[in-house]
């Protein structure tokens, strides 16, 4: 809690547009920021507004933050060349005279309820290509808007959604897709009040704005604006046919051969049900947290939920930034097989040229408007990791050039090349007329003009557009000429997958369910025998998940202790040396004068193979903290398990079929060394290999054959 009284700070100041700027910042006592946070999510379920955060934390490129606002006062929307300024609430039409004046000189104005609307006309001028972001667009008009609330304020600026089809206001693409008449290119809200969460400097605040226009002033009025109407449920589009991407893929690949494209990312929709928003939004950040999250409420019944990877364009002071996203594996089970497949698409070829092609289209748009020189990769092909994905990622950074800004920095950019190709404009027609359906909002932009002169932009992927109940999903693939056709289908489905996964979550067994679950090793007593091994305890701790009581003795204790623990169980341990060394014969004699089970490991196994009358050998070279592939040659140690698994080997010592003495099957080898034992009738098994090493861990493979022991030593139990 805050000791205290809460302080709140007030900034006065004047914009360069002759507004003047009251902001007041209310600090957010720290235990109640979530409630805070959660009841915005709520709102904009309901109401115009926005959430936007950050899940990831890479140093350098992306830091902890969240932020969320409800009941703008001004919303901007664009379609086509009309760009529509309009007052949501009694504040907003404070500012509407001037914000008025200002869009009007850019083009053809007109009056439209609560608000004003401007047509700006293309051109027929020649303009050079380094001012190509100065054409006359609705940025233009954008600009205007920017230009009049410029000031110092790092918060204060328009945050919404810029759709794909705005690029073709600079590129000129022959359209092959009908638009539907509810599309919007673009949605932007001026946002007057706002929580703000900086987790890297352990700090919240509400921050409330108040303007004053000719005399007259927003405060005391109310910021409450109309809630936006319940959606109206309607069918779910039928899902892509399977095969038609893949067809896509080959129309790419003629491209590639006569050198229309170097390579091209076509998507395609797929479809889920979504009654609510706010709780799909907040599934999504615990289950697939990611650089870019965002959670729009952009009225007329749209939403737009997403958790991008890839920051778009980042502008501070004269910096620019970019992280170009190529080259995608799937996320392992564990660990083990995250770096397994980490080396894999490091040493892909294909998806090294993926990111080249994208990082020197990259380079090529900022070199347009960055001083010379100044363009440079900052980082190269670094791992980012995703809740399903692995995903290769350049960092590229240029500084503006004298007479450019932000905006100058976005418009050079649109869009990026990771999701549309290269050359770019080529790639962008052979989207139109391949894919099924217009982009809307995909491959666009999220996030924030500053009107500080910043600008913050993640690309919109990994993204549900939303209406009336059902979320369209879209995702493509980076194609080149050496792409496989049905591998790349299969990519956009996995790109998809967290977010339908997120509409529709799989049920949870609940906490009495998981209590219920009996486990193997419930009521059974188990003795380890410690050869003075450095791993015993992690060994201890797999049979104690499964529930058994362990206890744990150096080796060298008196027989009659075996009397005393009674054991259910005798585990005998890895270890240095040769089983001579701890006299594994004397205490096995024990053990089976006792008629007791035994599970060795390692040493444990070499013990019980020269007891049996068995030979040992040592290996042409020690295998130690080395992966093998072990195949299973039946018995039950390896119930659930495949026909072969990875598992960890340390040892130097091993044994034959042929030097293996009497009363035990072979049930897994590696080449012709035994890696496992087994005699049912008396209850003995053993392993060669390390079933609680992190080598063993993939498919939690050491935890299963715990468990198999602990079974078939209670099902045998006398």
């Amino acid at each position: 809690m805050i000791e205290g009284p809460i302080v709140e700070t007030t900034t006065d100041y004047m914009t360069a547009g002759g507004l003047r700027v009251v902001r007041t910042d209310t600090p957010v006592d720290p235990a109640r920021k979530s409630d805070a946070l959660d009841a915005l999510v709520e709102a904009v379920g309901t109401r115009r507004g926005g959430v936007l955060s950050s899940g990831m934390e890479y140093p350098g490129r992306y830091s902890r933050w969240h932020m969320a606002y409800v009941d703008p006062c001004l919303e901007i929307v664009a379609r086509g060349r009309r760009l529509t300024v309009r007052a949501l609430n009694e504040r907003g039409k404070v500012l509407l005279p001037a914000v008025s004046s200002a869009v009007a000189a850019t083009g053809e104005p007109a009056e439209v309820p609560d608000g004003v609307e401007v047509f700006v006309p293309s051109s027929d001028e020649v303009i050079a290509e380094e001012d190509r972001s100065r054409r006359p667009t609705v940025f233009t008009a954008l600009r205007a808007v920017c230009d009049l609330f410029a000031g110092p304020d790092p918060h204060l600026g328009l945050y919404g959604a810029f759709g794909y089809d705005l690029a073709f206001q600079f590129e000129p693409i022959r359209l092959a897709i009908e638009r539907p008449a509810d599309q919007r290119d673009l949605v932007l809200h001026l946002a007057d009040e706002m929580i703000v969460v900086d987790r890297k400097r352990e700090t919240s605040a509400r921050m409330s704005y108040d303007f004053e226009v000719g005399g007259v002033s927003t405060r005391g009025l109310s910021r409450r604006t109309e809630p936006t109407p319940a959606p109206r449920p309607r069918e779910i589009p039928p899902q892509p046919t399977p095969g038609a991407y893949a067809e896509v893929v080959r129309a790419a690949k003629d491209k590639f051969v006569r050198g229309d494209l170097f390579e091209v990312v076509p998507g395609h929709v797929m479809y889920g049900p979504c009654p609510s928003p706010a709780a799909f939004f907040e599934r999504l950040r615990v289950t697939n947290p990611a650089p870019y999250e965002f959670f729009f409420n952009l009225g007329e019944g749209e939403f737009l939920v997403g958790a991008s990877p890839e920051m778009f364009v980042r502008v501070t002071g004269d910096r620019v930034e970019t992280c170009p996203i190529s080259g995608t594996i799937r996320r392992g089970g564990d660990p083990l097989e995250d770096a397994d497949n980490i080396r894999e698409l490091l040493n892909s070829a294909k998806d090294e040229s993926e990111l080249t092609m994208c990082t020197d289209v990259d380079r090529n748009d900022k070199s347009r408007v960055c001083v010379p020189g100044s363009v440079k990769v900052i980082g190269r092909r670094q791992i980012e990791m995703y809740s399903r994905l692995i995903h290769t990622v350049d960092h590229i950074e240029g500084r503006l050039r004298p007479g450019y800004d932000a905006l100058d920095a976005f418009l050079t950019h649109m869009w990026a090349v990771t999701v549309t190709g290269a050359p770019k404009t080529w790639a962008m027609q052979f989207i139109e007329d391949h894919e099924e359906t217009p982009r809307r909002w995909y491959g666009g932009a999220v996030g924030c003009i500053g009107f500080d002169g910043s600008m913050n932009t993640g690309l919109t992927l990994r993204t549900a557009q939303i209406r009336d109940g059902v979320a369209a999903v879209r995702a493509g693939a980076t194609l080149l000429y050496d792409s496989d056709p049905d591998a790349e289908e299969r990519e956009t489905y996995l790109k998809a997958r967290a977010l339908i996964a997120a509409l529709s979550p799989a049920e949870e067994p609940g906490e009495e369910a998981e209590a219920g679950r009996a486990r193997a090793g419930e009521g059974l007593r188990v003795l380890l025998v410690d050869h003075q091994d450095s791993f015993v305890n992690t060994l201890a701790d797999y049979f104690r998940q499964q529930g058994a009581d362990v206890t744990t003795l150096r080796f060298g204790f008196p027989d009659k202790m075996l009397d005393e623990i009674r054991p259910d169980l005798v585990v005998l341990s890895p270890g240095p040396g040769r089983p001579a060394d701890f006299d594994t014969a004397g205490l096995l004699d024990a053990v089976y004068a006792r008629d007791l089970p035994v599970f060795g490991v390692c040493l444990g196994l070499q013990g019980m193979v020269e007891h049996s009358g068995g030979e040992l050998a040592l290996l042409p070279e020690p295998a130690h903290g080395k992966p093998g592939r072990v195949a299973v040659d039946g018995g039950r140690l390896f119930d659930g398990l495949p026909a072969e698994f990875t598992a960890a080997r340390y040892h130097s010592l091993h044994t034959t079929r042929e030097r293996l003495g009497e009363g035990f099957e072979v049930t897994a080898t590696l080449g012709d060394v035994v890696m496992a034992i087994e005699d049912p009738v008396r209850r003995r098994w053993a392993v060669q290999f390390h079933p609680e090493s992190i080598l063993t861990a993939t498919g939690e493979t050491g935890h299963r054959i715990i468990t198999n022991v602990l079974e078939m030593c209670r099902a045998g139990r006398r």
